[in-house]
């Protein structure tokens, strides 16, 4: 999984790039908010570390800025953060972010953090795979694509799951005296 981690800190960013590549994701590093905002738009990762106080744009604002975005995939957000207690969680979670690490890194931590993320941002592919198969026409089982276009359902299914299907219509089986 791509992930973008945004550390003012050269040695907390080389370290936390290490970490996170040694668990074999490609890593992407900017040096500040505002250059991950640009990196994030060209980029599009699945997955951003942001340290919450950096220079030029904070974590909170380029949280912001991931969340005002429409996209067909989720990133998942982690804030980096010194800041503890109540009052600094609850505005991140008001900014987007998905969870917290706490400064300084605790390894373990941020190792299921991360397995967290790859469930979620893999579920959220699998529900956008299976948002697509819909609808499917109840006599002949093809379904109906964006571009109104009608494909057998083998096509897409290769194999069983768990999906409900909303009945309805293609043209051809809407003709009358079709069985």
């Amino acid at each position: 999984m791509k992930v973008l981690i945004a550390e003012d800190d050269s040695v907390s960013s080389f370290v936390l790039a290490a970490r996170v590549r040694k668990m074999g994701h490609e890593v992407l590093t900017a040096v500040n908010g505002i250059a991950a905002w640009e990196m994030y738009q060209h980029e599009h990762p699945r997955l951003v570390i942001t340290d919450w106080m950096m220079p030029e744009m904070n974590g909170i604002e380029l949280c912001r800025r991931i969340r005002a975005v429409e996209t067909r995939s989720y990133t998942y957000v982690i804030l980096l953060t010194a800041l503890s207690g109540r009052t600094s969680y609850l505005e991140g979670m008001d900014a987007g972010a998905d969870d917290f690490v706490t400064k300084p890194l605790d390894v373990e931590g941020l190792q299921a953090r991360l397995r967290v993320a790859e469930r979620v941002v893999h579920l959220q592919q699998d529900v956008h795979q299976l948002e697509g198969l819909l609808p499917i026409c109840s006599y002949c089982k093809k379904i109906r694509d964006k571009q109104d276009m009608w494909h057998p359902l083998e096509n897409y299914v290769g194999e069983k799951t768990e999906t409900e299907f909303s009945p309805t219509l293609c043209p051809d089986c809407a003709t009358p005296g079709h069985t």
